[in-house]
Formats: C-alpha cells, sequence, structure tokens
C-alpha cells in the first residue's frame, strides 16, 4: 500500500519537524516537503494539526500467560488489537517453559501462540532452572538470534531461580554479548511475610502491599546489580516500583555499569490507595510489585525525566474478577497482574507531556526508542527515518476520553484505569505500512 502523509509534525527522540513521510511496501521511502513520488498513491492522509510518532514498542508483556487461575485474559490476538488501538505496533511479550522442557522447545510453543498478533513481537527468554543442558540451550538461543533473557528472583516455587543459578546466566549472556532482565524481588523474604501475614488472619487483598514492601524490591535490585559486576552483563530491571530502587539503579550509572531500568504507568499513576475498598474494587490492582506511595511515583517521573528510567512498559497480564475471585478468601492465591497496553501511551502524553514532566521527544523516547535499541529492533522501529518500517501513529493531541471498562478493548471486566481522562490518542496508526485504526474505528 503506497501512503503520503502530509502536513504533519514528525515527533523523534531527538527532533521534532514538520514534513510529509511516504510510505511503501511497509518502509518509509521518502521523508521531506513537496516529495517526488511517481508512484500511484492509494492513500492520501491530511496529518495538519497532528503529531506523527513512531510506532510505540511495549517491551513488557504476558499475553495467554498460564496461572492456577487459568490464562490471562488476554491472548495475541485480543492483547494484540488493543495494543494497536493504542498506537503500540510493536510488543516484546516472554517464553517461559516448562521444568524440562528445552528453551528453544518452548520458544517454538510460544511462537505458533504468537502467530495469531496482529502486530509485530518479539521475546524475552526466561530460564526456569538449571541443568546440565542450560548453558548449551541459551547459547543456542543466541545463536538463533535471541540475545534477551529474563530471569524471576522471586517464584522460587515455580519459575524463580536462587542468585547462585541468576548468576551462571548473566556470565553466558554477558560473554555472548546479550542482555539478561530481572523481576526484582526477594522471593524467599516476601514468601515470609505473605505467610506471617495469613497466620494472622490478614488474608484480604488490603494486605498484599504488606507482603512486598519496597525494601524486598530494592534489595533485590542491588543484588542483582552487584551479580551482573561480577559477570559483566548488560541487565534491565523490570517494573521498576520505588525510590529505592532508583537509588541504587542511579549509582550504577554513575559507576559506568550497564544497568537500564523500566517502569509502568500503574506506578506513576497510581498509589497503595487502591488497596482500600471491597474485593471487587481492591483486587484488581494486585500485581507484583504492588502500588507503592506517592512519594514514588515523584521519584519515578524524575527519573524518566533525567533518563535513568530508559523505557515505560505496561506489565500487560490481566484477568477478569472470576479468576481474581480464586483469592477472594486469601490474597495468595489472587493471580498477580493488570490490563495497560491500550492505556500506556495516552496516559504517558496526558500526565507526562501535558504537565510538563517530560517532553514530546522523551515520550517518544520511553515509549518507543530506547526500547528498541535495547531490545535490538532499531533502526527499524523507534524510529521515523528512510528505510525504517512503515510503524507510525498519528496523533490527535486534543483527544479526550474517559478510560472505562465500557470503552476500553483488551479482553477484560476489570479496568484498573477506570473514571481515569485522558488527552490525546491515535487517529491513525499504520503497521508494517498498513492502515490498522482509522479515526478510532
Amino acid at each position: 500500500m503506497n501512503i503520503l502523509i502530509q502536513n504533519g509534525t514528525i515527533v523523534t527522540s531527538e527532533k521534532s519537524i514538520n514534513s510529509d513521510i511516504y510510505i511503501s511496501d511497509g518502509i518509509i521511502l521518502q521523508i521531506g516537503n513537496s516529495l517526488d513520488i511517481n508512484d500511484e498513491i492509494d492513500k492520501t492522509i491530511d496529518a495538519a494539526g497532528k503529531l506523527i510518532f513512531p510506532g510505540g514498542i511495549d517491551p513488557h508483556v504476558h499475553m495467554h500467560l498460564p496461572t492456577p487461575a487459568g490464562f490471562s485474559a488476554d491472548d495475541f490476538e485480543t492483547g494484540s488489537k488493543a495494543a494497536l488501538k493504542g498506537g503500540t505496533t510493536t510488543l516484546i511479550d516472554f517464553v517461559t517453559p516448562h521444568k524440562g522442557q528445552s528453551l528453544i522447545d518452548a520458544f517454538i510453543d510460544r511462537k505458533s501462540e504468537a502467530d495469531k498478533s496482529f502486530c509485530d513481537y518479539s521475546f524475552h527468554i526466561s530460564p526456569v532452572e538449571w541443568t546440565n543442558t542450560t548453558e548449551q540451550e541459551i547459547k543456542d538461543c543466541i545463536e538463533s538470534g535471541i540475545t534477551s533473557f529474563k530471569v524471576y528472583m522471586a517464584y522460587k516455587d515455580s519459575i524463580g531461580l536462587d542468585n547462585d543459578d541468576i548468576l551462571k546466566v548473566m556470565q553466558i549472556v554477558g560473554e555472548a554479548g546479550g542482555i539478561v532482565t530481572l523481576h526484582c524481588e526477594l522471593g524467599d523474604e516476601i514468601d515470609d511475610l505473605r505467610n506471617e501475614l495469613a497466620n494472622k488472619g490478614n488474608l484480604s487483598s488490603e494486605f498484599h502491599p504488606f507482603s512486598r514492601p519496597d525494601y524486598t524490591e530494592a534489595e533485590a535490585v542491588r543484588s542483582a546489580i552487584e551479580m551482573a559486576s561480577i559477570a559483566n552483563c548488560h541487565i534491565y530491571i523490570v517494573h521498576t516500583s520505588c525510590a529505592k530502587s532508583i537509588d541504587y539503579i542511579k549509582k550504577a550509572q554513575k559507576d559506568g555499569q550497564v544497568v537500564y531500568s523500566e517502569t509502568c504507568p500503574q506506578y506513576l499513576i497510581l498509589d497503595d490507595s487502591k488497596y482500600l475498598g471491597d474485593f471487587k474494587d481492591t483486587s484488581k490492582y494486585v500485581m507484583s510489585p504492588p502500588l507503592r506511595k506517592k512519594k514514588d511515583q515523584h521519584a519515578l517521573w524524575d527519573a524518566i525525566n533525567t533518563g535513568v528510567i530508559k523505557t515505560v512498559g505496561t506489565d500487560h497480564c490481566p484477568f477478569n474478577l472470576e479468576q481474581k475471585e480464586k483469592g477472594i478468601h486469601d490474597f495468595r492465591m489472587i493471580p498477580n497482574g493488570a490490563g495497560g497496553v491500550e492505556h500506556r501511551m495516552t496516559l504517558l502524553f496526558t500526565y507526562g507531556v501535558l504537565q510538563n514532566r517530560i517532553t514530546y521527544n522523551q515520550f517518544v523516547d520511553v515509549t518507543s526508542t530506547q526500547a528498541a535499541k535495547i531490545f535490538g529492533l532499531y533502526p527499524q522501529k523507534g524510529e521515523i527515518s528512510v528505510g525504517s518500517d512503515a510503524d507510525l501513529v498519528i496523533w490527535n493531541p486534543k483527544a479526550e476520553n474517559t478510560i472505562s471498562v465500557a470503552n476500553h478493548h483488551q479482553n477484560c471486566d476489570l479496568e484498573i484505569y477506570e473514571g481515569i481522562k485522558t488527552i490525546g490518542a491515535p487517529e491513525f496508526v499504520i503497521s508494517d505500512g498498513e492502515i490498522v485504526v482509522e479515526n478510532e474505528n
């Protein structure tokens, strides 16, 4: 499809310019004014008064995630549709093997599930145990072009690893020039706190944040940084939620260590007051790490503005109320996770750009460009330049919306951003050169 976009303002991570864009066969072919185009144009879009961003990249989603409460509510089909509605054109999900399953076999299985996606996708691969074949399996993945690996410092009864095994993963990946992403929480400490609360009869969702206080994240971050230094491995801390973690990350970066940090909109917009109330209203906020204090929000926004936090993902993993009710009498049984892939960009625009917390260029950087650079997708993605993939969002900066279960597109009957007003939304979304969202239809 040949598409000409005229009169818009192109915004990248580094600059903003008024220019036209010509797209053909899924690639950006020309950028400039008074373009010389000899081809027949299939679609001309007048983007006057609109902003043109590179398609969003969400580096942290969990579609069709198996749990004791059933699969997460969005599979790759419904989740990708919601992503596109919100301006995200690339998802990075996870390959999580069963115990005893090889990483490559798990990757093949996961890819077959992801083939239903309506947008581009990639993966992080998670070693969930250390066996006599794990080292070679990691090397096989790297030779196949997969260079990002996710390890969990919590959930040791299922997918988590002990620090000794995490260090082994870091050493192999670091030597190969890859990157290790980490869920940083002190798993053993959290298990003790959860059981202590349960023994006292404190089993409502109100007590979820007390079972995972900020130090259980921050001390795990500190430990991860120390291991990465020993292994000479680049690391990426997912869903950073508290000021104490930022302090450790900032120090490591100043010392010259390659430590990337991601946060999520829920930690920037919501706080732990959401855990007070009825089960239906509070259980949807049960996620790990939990929502924090307002002071942590301020620290996270400052870290984005100063470049300490490089990306904003969503950790998109919604569950329906019926699934959350598995833990109605014991918060430890509530499946952890919430949706957000559809709202990431409009929330960052409304509460970041429009409140002068970040610039337009920083908005593009944290929602697209940095994820592309860190995870090997740049400059095909995360950029608007000749030769890049035609993944573009034509953004109406004045569009208004109130987020609600009634109007969201994720496949879930719960909404953690219920009632939150936003300004700014995609008017057109172009993925691989095809118009996939037009005027919110």
